[in-house]
């Protein structure tokens, strides 16, 4: 550690602070506008430095590098507007976990479409005339072409804020992100200001993307790796805050160029490895300010919204066809390996799906009646898994054990967490999910000793007697088919009735005695028991676990079987888990554009049937119940 080097890292954040406000910026204006979670605002990032690069490639010669590298920003802006109109503009008034379900699609489809276009290799473009060497500092090199982007940031910064604070159009922003229905009941063409805003949104994203092209090469993984951080930045900076996000991505970048500095520090004869905070640091920050001040450093509490969704309808236990259909269900799923084959693939497959159904079924009572949105689900799953082939591996445990003793250690973190997480609501909840998942996932991934860190810990089979033919297969059924018919008994108990009362009118269920956090925090820990449970089905069935199974993404895949099968339903997880475990299996076998094909699935589930699939079966039901009591 020198004072040189500490100096040169600064540097170094100072210029990762503009690339990261240029795209959080963005998501900042879109969300403070139209209230959507643009989950697809990293892949405009990754679609403006693939476009650079085409760009550069094709007219660099003729017009020069850098209006060929500034044309991408206006690519992506028109790709954004495109997908505002097309898309987005015809779900404004859904509820926001199915904006997030389509633009989740966005985000595969997007994904697909650049592997397509560029392929799966990482794409190195040409460096910036003019500024391809380095200054001296201090007797260190550093790039010129990072104190170019260290300048962007605050010219940016000073640009939107004339934009916003000296225009018209600028005045409607900042309305709309303070009340957005008072600004259309004053007669402001809502569509158009939307699309305006999605456009300069992705605009913005679009150059950040761009301006990386002399620093970073393009690849596939970038739309995900950014979304988080840009996120992160967004909240910490308060949601529609532009100076919030230019200060947040300050601390963030920042604090992340400190660690690095650091690196390897021995305090009281433990060493500490600084440098691999890197991959948390902004989730601890983020987890730190929603608990201290939950609207951000610069933002405000939102208001509450005047127009109010339909009411939903009560949940209603199953009749007697329903029961029976369900009996006749299971007893066919449980006939099944005498009719297939013990060694039929069908078996190894539905075992899948049987798993995801109780994930996806553990987070639909915390989503559905519990009215608690979380982006973290996949900690608890992850958790159960790790806790299961520790117990196995190294306390010597039977599996029997471990499935019994591995959900209570998923249930203990659901104590911690849930704690600090009921104090929150909305989106504040949604966040503080993600940032206590991604320390989990972080802790995981780099715990080498413990955890196996990247590499995941294998070796971890059932038991002799479940290992046999088909008995884990019947073993998996008959626990899921309990634990979902236990799960179901709750939402019906009276912690169920005060769940949904708690939801509908936390205020109401103050006033007639219901300790509404107390029961939202008893619901974050059988949410989190159930997952636990999951995971560690999961990981006797594989053999293994990795890090991947704690992350955002299957943290995501839980939320899209819950919002594909309907939340409004009991049976709506249980369908979800099974058609979205179903399809990603034969797709991803048929084609590699699996992700576009499950995408363009999912999104035209989400414009035709909204209600989710179980749901739209129960109108159908309904619908000709009425018509056979009029006949």
């Amino acid at each position: 550690m020198s004072l040189s080097g500490l100096l040169v890292q600064l540097l170094n954040g100072l210029a990762s602070a503009s690339s990261l406000f240029l795209v959080s910026v963005g998501l900042s204006l879109i969300f403070g506008v139209t209230r959507t979670i643009n989950f697809a605002h990293g892949s405009f990032y990754m679609l403006g430095l693939y476009v650079a690069y085409s760009l550069v490639g094709l007219l660099g010669e003729h017009i020069g590098f850098w209006p060929a590298l500034l044309l991408a920003p206006l690519v992506t802006a028109a790709l954004g507007a495109l997908v505002e109109i097309v898309l987005l503009r015809r779900i404004y008034k859904a509820p926001e976990l199915f904006q997030l379900l389509a633009t989740f699609a966005l985000v595969l489809v997007i994904k697909d479409a650049a592997l397509w276009l560029w392929g799966p290799e990482e794409l190195f473009g040409p460096r910036a005339p003019g500024l391809e060497g380095a200054v001296d500092i201090l007797g260190r090199q550093f790039p010129v072409y990072d104190l170019l982007l260290i300048a962007v940031g605050p010219v940016v910064l000073g640009l939107l804020t004339l934009l916003l604070t000296r225009t018209r159009w600028g005045t409607l922003v900042r309305a709309a992100t303070q009340d957005r229905e008072m600004v259309g009941a004053l007669g402001v063409n809502q569509a158009w200001l939307f699309t305006a805003v999605f456009a300069l949104g992705t605009l913005l994203a679009g150059l950040g993307g761009a301006l990386q092209l002399p620093r970073e090469p393009a690849h596939l993984d970038m739309d995900l790796l950014t979304i988080g951080a840009a996120f992160v930045v967004v909240v910490v900076g308060g949601m529609g805050s532009i100076p919030g996000a230019f200060v947040a991505a300050l601390l963030i970048a920042e604090l992340k160029a400190i660690c690095i500095w650091l690196g390897l520090v021995e305090i009281g004869g433990v060493e500490i490895s600084f440098s691999k905070l890197t991959l948390v640091v902004e989730f601890i920050v983020m987890a730190v300010v929603l608990v201290w001040r939950p609207w951000g450093l610069m933002g405000r509490p939102q208001a509450t919204a005047r127009a109010l969704g339909e009411a939903e309808a009560p949940l209603t236990p199953a009749g007697a066809r329903g029961q029976a259909a369900t009996w006749a269900g299971l007893a066919l799923l449980a006939a099944l390996p005498l009719l297939a084959g013990e060694s039929s693939y069908a078996l190894v497959l539905l075992t899948d799906i049987f798993i995801m159904a109780l994930f996806a079924a553990s987070l639909h009572a915390l989503l559905g009646p519990g009215g608690m949105h979380s982006f973290g689900h996949a900690a608890y799953f992850g958790l159960g898994a790790y806790a299961a082939a520790l117990l196995v591996r190294s306390s010597g445990l039977p599996m029997e054990a471990a499935l019994l003793l591995a959900p209570l250690c998923a249930a203990c973190v659901a104590l911690l967490f849930g704690w600090f997480c009921v104090r929150l609501s909305g989106v504040y909840l949604t966040m503080l999910t993600l940032a206590f998942a991604q320390i989990t996932w972080a802790i995981c991934f780099q715990w080498d000793a413990v955890t196996g860190g990247s590499n995941g810990l294998t070796g971890v089979w059932p038991s002799e007697w479940a290992a046999q033919g088909a008995a884990y297969y019947w073993l998996t059924l008959a626990v899921v088919a309990a634990a979902v018919w236990l799960l179901r008994r709750m939402l019906f108990a009276p912690l169920g009735y005060a769940l949904r009362a708690a939801r509908d009118s936390a205020l109401r269920a103050e006033a007639i005695g219901i300790d509404v956090r107390r029961v939202q925090w008893a619901g974050f820990v059988i949410a989190g028991l159930w997952a636990g449970l999951a995971g560690a089905l999961f990981v006797f069935s594989k053999g293994s676990i990795s890090p991947d199974s704690l992350s955002v993404t299957k943290s995501v895949d839980a939320l899209v079987m819950v919002l594909l099968g309907g939340v409004q339903t009991l049976a709506g997880p249980l369908v979800g888990a099974g058609v979205f475990t179903w399809l990603h299996d034969t797709i991803a076998r048929q084609t590699d554009y699996w992700r576009a094909l499950l995408g363009g699935v999912m999104l035209v589930l989400v414009l035709i049937f909204p209600q989710g699939i179980a749901g739209f079966a129960q109108q159908l039901q309904r619908l000709f119940a009425r018509r056979e009591g009029r006949a």
